[in-house]
């Protein structure tokens, strides 16, 4: 790449003298110059010509002089670097130029080495300029596209380490939301009421995600998926993971209210939760980002995402979530036998410190202690509960259940 530099002197000799002395440079393509004889001639060329890389600038010129042109190219967008030229001796004026910005300094009459020599050492300081701002810029774009999936403070990290984002296997919290009956409402909605739905919709999500520094790995139409342990290790993954289960919860419900008073039917959001061992990384090959994760536990917590339809229920979370939070308070759901596997898991419907001191799940909690002993008076506490809070899902759910002759905890989802 040629460089191209802008010489500015009132000496017409100057011209000739400089393309003498760089002709095997110009021949080479490794420089090239152009010539203006004043400050204001030399802003007209700097304004005709983006590509100029550096300025050589003689200080007493007529009209603008030097000083006062590289108080110009100081106040501009792009600085140019530039070298300053002047008499022997005349220090105050040099002090001044350094002073204002200028790269390095000259004296006359030219020494032509000397130029030779400050002009390279100016042009490889420009290029370690343009590759750190390359840097910084790919930095800049890295963090935005990063902030679309991480929480700000995590991307603002990653954006500086692609290491980190290479396949590992972790220990990590997965949680799934989907909006129940999405898909027959989008069709039947207005395109411009569709969007704003949406944008609102998945807006308030991640926020919420990103508060509880969670890693959004795919967003699909409606639905989410969010990890927790990955990239970054978070010992309380499970935690974070159901705060921000309730969190989504609550956001979702009253968002579906709002929409609801302008007579959008949205139904409610649903979430399941699982935490185990995962594949997690970059798996969008050289073309594309695809931070995601692989694995039977990935495969758990969209199962128990989908379950609560089943259930009755907007949460769902495994067993192996709730060991590893402390304190943690909810209703267990019962031993789910989800599709694809014969092995049960116990399941529990989180609930926040207040709602465990209400009558209602106390009541629940009586009714289910009797369902695992296997006690026949299970249906009628069921039922009681049922009768109380016709609201109650879950409760409605197993009395169902039990009316149709099942027994124990053990649900097979179908």
């Amino acid at each position: 790449m040629t460089a191209l530099i802008l010489v500015v002197d009132d000496e017409p000799d100057l011209e000739p003298l400089v393309l003498q002395k760089f002709r095997r440079q110009i021949r080479d393509c490794a420089v090239s110059f152009i010539f203006a004889r004043d400050g204001v001639e030399a802003l007209d060329l700097i304004a005709a010509n983006s590509d100029i890389e550096m300025v050589v600038t003689d200080i007493n010129m007529p009209r603008m002089d030097g000083l006062s042109l590289l108080a110009k190219l100081q106040d501009a967008e792009e600085r140019l670097s530039t070298i300053i030229v002047s008499a022997y001796g005349d220090m105050a004026n040099i002090r001044t130029a350094m002073n204002r910005g200028a790269f390095d300094f000259l004296m006359k009459p030219i020494d032509f080495a000397d130029l030779e020599t400050t002009i390279a050492k100016t042009l490889r300081h420009i290029a370690l300029l343009r590759e750190a701002r390359g840097k910084q810029m790919a930095a800049e774009r890295a963090h935005a596209s990063l902030s679309r999936y991480f929480s700000p403070n995590l991307a603002e990290r990653l954006a500086g380490d692609a290491g980190e984002l290479a396949g590992q296997r972790r220990e990590v919290a997965s949680l799934f939301t989907d909006i129940a009956g999405f898909t027959v409402l989008a069709e039947a909605l207005d395109p411009a009421v569709l969007g704003e739905l949406l944008n609102q919709y998945v807006a308030g999500m991640t926020d919420i995600v990103f508060h509880h520094e969670g890693t959004v790995a795919k967003i699909v139409g409606d639905a989410l998926h969010v990890l927790f342990g990955a990239p970054g290790e978070q010992p309380d993954h499970a935690a974070r993971a159901v705060a921000c289960a309730l969190d989504l919860d609550d956001f979702s419900e009253v968002f579906r209210a709002g929409w609801r008073a302008r007579d959008v039917a949205l139904g409610p959001t649903r979430i399941g939760v699982h935490s185990g061992p995962a594949i997690v990384g970059n798996f969008g090959g050289a073309r594309f980002f695809d931070y995601t994760a692989y694995g039977d536990t990935i495969n758990i917590a969209a199962r128990l995402e989908a379950a609560n339809k089943q259930l009755g229920t907007r949460i769902c979370v495994s067993e192996s979530v709730a060991r590893q939070v402390a304190n943690f308070r909810g209703r267990p759901v019962g031993d789910l036998v989800l599709r694809g596997r014969t092995e049960s898991l116990r399941a529990f419907e989180p609930l926040r410190p207040e709602q465990c001191d209400e009558l209602a799940t106390k009541d629940y909690l009586a009714a289910f202690a009797k369902l695992e002993a296997g006690d026949p008076s299970a249906v009628t506490s069921f039922a009681a509960e049922v009768g109380r809070r016709a609201e109650d899902q879950l409760a409605s759910f197993h009395l169902k259940r039990l009316l149709n002759g099942a027994t124990g905890p053990r649900i097979n989802m179908d």
